[in-house]
């Protein structure tokens, strides 16, 4: 049986191919630490645990749950973007929960391009981007992000190119994956951008509670409901991954066309993971606190990783990752292979992200403390 042409336009993910070699190479006897993926080691809070223990002494919730979640769930999202983004959203109609945000990557694409539409996507920027838009036979425009301009786009030059195609543009701040930030004012050129050229702009929004003292949502900017979406998770900030729950937020038109699509590819979310989501987005400051203490610690042993490697990096960025800028001489993927092959250590080379991470390679901080300083006396020897 022949498989659809539109595999032709995609690759296996990066990360399933290297990880099958990295666990080939774990069989083999060979000590690899794995410091490339950031799927958070740390558990969710008691209180999350206790919710979705307590939910199953409920007999009646097995069954199909709502397509838009629970009122409730929802309701703890809305006071969630109140609280820490400043950001007011209708709970009835301007969130659609979602199982995981990687998802709606998917419907958001589904639900507004047609075969031959252009998407404006990030380079560097998170692969999934443009898998799903070449799978949707719609065409990615890569726009450029470089240290120079701290990994922000020129709106200017963008805006002199043909644009007319465009549909939908992809934006991820804080940035993965350099852990650039933006501010409230660069979200607002960006909202004026899109409004000019009749783009809808997604913000994919992870990572803005980790190691960031100014959480920013680009719902704050006026008029941004409608013409933008953002994409948010709890995999990241409340080490949530495998359990899958992100969320959309918009105008309700928007979030309406989302939901034609996601009502037709699952049957709702599980009660209980819904109500440990719930407790979740009710925890205290105490938990990006101590969690973000945690995450500090390890991200200064990082360092001197990179410091031994000859490496330079910004301290100033967020995220569950070090982005850094590699010696001249090697390419990123010879570096990786080195440490991999060498050393017995995974990191993630900074071309998986687009051309422009070409010199760059990242480490991610889901590893324990004393993994990183096995990983400091491994590379400084």
């Amino acid at each position: 049986m022949l498989k659809a042409n539109r595999l032709n336009s995609v690759k296996e993910y990066y990360f399933s191919k290297k990880l099958r070699e990295v666990r080939k190479l774990i069989a083999d006897g060979k000590p690899i630490i794995n410091l490339g993926i950031g799927s958070p080691d740390l558990p969710p809070s008691q209180e999350v645990i206790d919710a979705i223990q307590h939910s199953l002494t409920h007999t009646t919730i097995h069954g199909y749950q709502n397509y838009q979640g629970l009122p409730e769930f929802r309701n703890a999202i809305a006071t969630f973007y109140h609280q820490y983004y400043n950001v007011t959203v209708d709970q009835s109609d301007e969130i659609l929960p979602l199982m995981g945000s990687k998802e709606g990557i998917m419907h958001i694409s589904m639900a507004f391009l047609n075969a031959g539409d252009h998407v404006l996507i990030p380079n560097p920027g998170y692969p999934t981007y443009s898998s799903v838009t070449n799978l949707l036979e719609a065409t990615p425009i890569y726009y450029d992000l470089t240290k120079a301009n701290n990994w922000f786009p020129d709106l200017d030059a963008l805006g002199k190119q043909d644009l007319s195609k465009v549909k939908l543009m992809w934006i991820n701040y804080p940035h993965m994956p350099t852990g650039a930030k933006a501010t409230i004012s660069q979200f607002e050129h960006l909202i004026a951008f899109a409004q000019k050229h009749q783009i809808l702009l997604v913000n994919d929004n992870p990572y803005s509670f980790i190691l960031n003292e100014s959480p920013q949502s680009i719902l704050a900017v006026k008029g941004a409901k409608e013409v933008a979406l953002e994409l948010n998770s709890l995999s990241k900030s409340f080490n949530m991954a495998g359990w899958r729950v992100g969320m959309v937020l918009g105008s309700s038109k928007n979030i309406q066309s989302v939901l034609q699509v996601k009502s037709n590819m699952d049957s709702g979310m599980f009660y209980g993971i819904q109500q440990g989501a719930i407790a979740a987005l009710n925890s205290p400051v105490s938990w990006f606190e101590e969690l973000n203490t945690m995450y500090a610690e390890r991200r200064e042993i990082a360092w001197h990783i990179f410091d031994s490697l000859e490496c330079s990096y910004d301290k100033s960025s967020a995220g569950l990752f070090v982005w850094a800028q590699i010696p001249t001489g090697k390419t990123s993927e010879q570096l990786a292979d080195e440490l991999l092959y060498h050393h017995n250590v995974f990191l993630t080379p900074g071309t998986v992200f687009g051309s422009n991470g070409e010199g760059y390679i990242r480490l991610s901080l889901c590893t324990p403390k004393e993994q990183l300083k096995e990983v400091l006396t491994r590379v400084s020897n």
